[in-house]
């Protein structure tokens, strides 16, 4: 053992209960920590659907839509200038696409010039 000289300053009776001790506030730390930061824990204690009650995470729809084994939800941001569409899928995992307003280049702004502006959807 390397650390055999350690237990001529501690007692052996002390010392081992305190690792111990300090072991298990550390990981009921974690765990406590894990249970309170986390949606998922809840859903699979109560046997439910991982996400199912994860609202925190779904923006405020503007516009939804659904197909089978998939909802996506749909929303501008307050400049206009970008969506985003969120895709949620049964199984719990959740993609997101952001859609930017186009870049203006010189090319462009020629052929909106010589054809005209692209219509408004």
């Amino acid at each position: 053992m390397i650390n055999a000289r350690m237990w001529l300053v501690v007692n052996p009776t002390v010392g081992i209960p305190l690792f111990l001790g300090a072991v298990a506030v550390g990981s009921f730390s974690v765990h406590v920590g894990i249970v309170t930061n986390t949606s998922w824990v809840g859903d699979f204690l109560s046997g439910r659907k991982l996400g199912s009650t994860d609202t925190a995470a779904l923006p405020a729809p503007v516009e939804e839509a659904s197909i089978e084994g998939a909802r996506i939800v749909f929303e501008k941001s307050d400049s206009g200038e970008t969506e985003r569409a969120v895709v949620l899928l049964d199984d719990g995992r959740v993609g997101e696409v952001v859609f930017k307003a186009p870049v203006q280049t010189a090319a462009l702004r020629e052929a909106e010039l010589k054809v005209g502006p692209r219509p408004a959807d």
